[in-house]
C-alpha cells in the first residue's frame, strides 16, 4: 500500500521530512477494523510528532490522526462495525497513523461517518470534535442548561476552537466569548456562533473592559497559553474552571490559587493510550457528533483542501499549519 512516513526528525523544508513509501497492508485482529482511507486532515499533533518523536528501529513512522474511510476487514472480536461501513476516527497516538491507504484501528474509538458529508468534509472533524467535546463536558463539566455563565475561548478560529464554539452554542446556553486577531477569523467565529469576539493580541483584561464583558466561569486556552495565563487569572471568576490543550514549556498555576480555580488538561489520545475502561466513550461521542452534523445542527470546519494524499502535499500542509494562520482544518483526499 502507499503511505507517507519518516525515519528522521527533520524540518519540513527537508524533502526527507515526509516521504512516499510502499508498505504491506496490515491485518485486522481482535477489536481492530481495517479501514481503506479516503480522506485525512492535518493537526498540530502531526507536525509536533514529525519534528520531535524519534523512530524506533528501522521502520517507517507513519503519522496522522484524522481519517474517514470504508471498513474492509474486521477482527474476530469486532461487534460495532461490518465490512462496507463508512467510518471516521482520530486514531491512537501509540500506533501507525492515517497517512496510508489502509490502517488498523480499535473499533472503540471509531464512529459512523456523517452521511451528509463527503469524506473530505468529514475528515476535518474527528480529532477536534473529540477534543472539544471532552474539554467541555468531561474536563470542565459544563452544564448544558445553565444560561447564567460565560466561557472564554482563546485562539478559537483554529480546528478545535471552530468546533468547540459550535458545540457550546448548540448544546449549552453559555455566553460565548471567543478570541481572534484578524477580520477574517473574527467573521468566521461570529458565523459559528460566538456572542462576542475580542482580539488576543491586546491584553484580554483590557478587551473585557472595553466591551463590558462578564467575568467568565470557564476559560479554554487553545494556543499561546503561557502568554495569556496572567490575564486569565485576572479575568476568570472565583471558583471558575480553566482548561488548555497546547504544550507550554512551563505553566505557573499559582496565580489561580486565590480564586480556587481548577485547572484541566485535555488530550483526546489518553483513552486509547491507556486503554481506559471508558475508551468506548469516543465511539459514542463521534456518533453523537455525526448525528449533529446530519441534523444540520453543526457543520464541518474544513478550511482548505490540499489535494491528493502524498508526501509533497503533506509537507505543504505541515508548513502552512506551522505558521499558525490556519482557519478551520486542512484536508487531503485520495491516493
Amino acid at each position: 500500500m502507499k503511505a507517507i512516513g519518516y525515519k528522521e526528525n527533520l524540518p519540513i523544508e527537508d524533502i526527507k521530512s515526509l516521504q512516499d513509501v510502499e508498505l504491506a497492508i496490515p491485518k485486522a485482529t481482535g477489536k481492530d477494523i481495517l479501514v481503506e482511507i479516503k480522506a485525512i486532515s492535518v493537526n498540530p499533533a502531526d507536525y509536533k510528532v514529525r519534528a520531535g518523536m524519534p523512530v524506533q528501529g528501522d521502520d517507517w513512522k507513519i503519522i496522522g490522526w484524522d481519517a474517514t474511510g470504508v471498513v474492509k476487514e474486521v477482527g474476530e472480536d469486532v461487534t460495532l462495525f461490518e465490512v462496507g461501513d463508512e467510518v471516521w476516527y482520530a486514531g491512537d497516538f501509540t500506533r501507525q497513523g492515517s497517512y496510508a491507504q489502509f490502517q488498523v484501528v480499535d473499533e472503540r474509538i471509531v464512529g459512523k461517518k456523517p452521511a451528509s458529508l463527503s469524506y473530505a468534509e468529514a475528515a476535518a472533524l474527528p480529532l477536534t470534535s473529540l477534543t472539544a467535546w471532552e474539554m467541555l463536558f468531561d474536563r470542565l463539566e459544563v452544564a448544558k442548561n445553565d444560561a447564567s455563565k460565560s466561557i472564554l475561548v482563546i485562539g478559537a478560529a483554529g480546528g478545535v476552537g471552530s468546533i468547540l464554539v459550535q458545540l457550546a452554542k448548540k448544546l449549552t446556553k453559555l455566553n460565548i466569548i471567543a478570541t481572534a486577531s484578524r477580520e477574517e477569523t473574527t467573521a468566521w467565529l461570529k458565523e459559528l456562533g460566538a456572542d462576542s469576539v475580542i482580539n488576543h493580541r491586546n491584553k484580554l483584561s483590557e478587551e473585557f473592559e472595553k466591551y463590558s464583558l462578564p467575568a467568565p466561569e470557564y476559560v479554554v486556552s487553545l494556543n499561546a497559553t503561557e502568554q495569556h495565563v496572567d490575564e486569565i487569572a485576572k479575568l476568570i471568576k472565583p471558583q471558575g474552571k480553566f482548561g488548555f490543550i497546547d504544550d507550554p514549556k512551563s505553566l505557573n498555576v499559582m496565580p489561580f490559587k486565590g480564586k480556587a480555580v481548577s485547572t484541566h488538561i485535555e488530550l483526546m489520545f489518553t483513552r486509547s493510550m491507556f486503554q481506559t475502561e471508558d475508551m468506548i466513550e469516543q465511539h459514542h461521542i463521534l456518533n453523537k457528533v455525526s448525528e449533529l452534523i446530519d441534523s444540520k445542527t453543526i457543520k464541518t470546519t474544513l478550511g482548505e483542501n490540499f489535494g491528493t494524499i502524498n508526501a509533497k502535499n503533506l509537507r505543504k500542509a505541515h508548513a502552512f499549519l506551522e505558521t499558525g494562520k490556519a482557519k478551520g482544518k486542512i484536508v487531503l483526499e485520495g491516493f
